[in-house]
């Protein structure tokens, strides 16, 4: 695989399995429809925590892991209730990131949040900063909350070094940041992980400004969205 080929690990489970749901059931206030209660809901995701990495790449990765998701029982948003949905947990971030240095931005339905490296990790390492854990810790509060979404956890590099470091450095970054989330309880389900290395810049490498900028890990919240027909 050429190295410039962003790399996706996807932390799944086997899909495969049969799932046993009681018939317990609520309604969804987002949508006004009936579904699994969230209670089910976890314990048929738990039957999928076989661990298996597979790998791939591209946006269809990304469909098959919300088709997946929502064959399993976390259901999906519609209509009006989608940009609901995600107001809400952007509001939430949005209070709990304040101050942070983490930024939170919105492009259509989807919600960004951009973690820069000088404040995430060590130098030239895949280890979080201490400081940095309650920051995470506040994500991974309000990503678990709002479970009707695919997070998308992508890390990217400086050009400073080689391609192939840059690419294993921001696969690390983007794991490390996957399985601290997983840790607090978030599922890796609902997790995409993908280094891009230095291939997707959003300022300079020549200058010292622009390198800090692209050193970054950024998670895109996607909404599992019901489709039409």
């Amino acid at each position: 695989m050429p190295l410039n080929t962003p790399t996706t690990h996807l932390l799944t489970g086997l899909l495969a399995a049969t799932l046993t749901v009681s018939a317990c059931s609520t309604v969804n206030p987002y949508t006004g429809e009936k579904q699994t209660s969230k209670a089910t809901i976890g314990a048929g995701i738990g039957a999928l925590a076989g661990a298996v990495v597979g790998v791939a790449t591209g946006d269809d990765a990304k469909e098959r892991r919300k088709n997946a998701l929502i064959g399993a029982g976390v259901g999906a948003l519609a209509g009006g209730g989608v940009g609901y949905y995600m107001d809400v947990q952007e509001t939430k971030l949005r209070q709990k990131l304040q101050g942070t240095g983490v930024s939170v931005t919105r492009s259509g339905d989807n919600i960004i949040l951009n973690l820069p490296g000088n404040v995430t990790f060590r130098t030239g390492s895949a280890d979080l900063n201490p400081d940095f854990f309650r920051v995470l810790d506040s994500v991974g509060l309000v990503l678990d909350e709002y479970e009707k979404t695919l997070i998308v956890i992508a890390g990217h590099t400086d050009s400073v070094g080689s391609d192939a470091s840059n690419q294993q450095l921001s696969e690390r970054r983007a794991m490390t940041v996957g399985q601290f989330l997983t840790g607090k309880g978030v599922s890796g389900q609902r997790l995409v992980i993908i280094g891009y290395g230095e291939a997707r810049p959003i300022a300079d490498n020549n200058t010292d400004q622009g390198r800090s900028q692209n050193r970054r890990v950024e998670l895109t919240l996607e909404p599992l969205v019901q489709k039409k027909g």
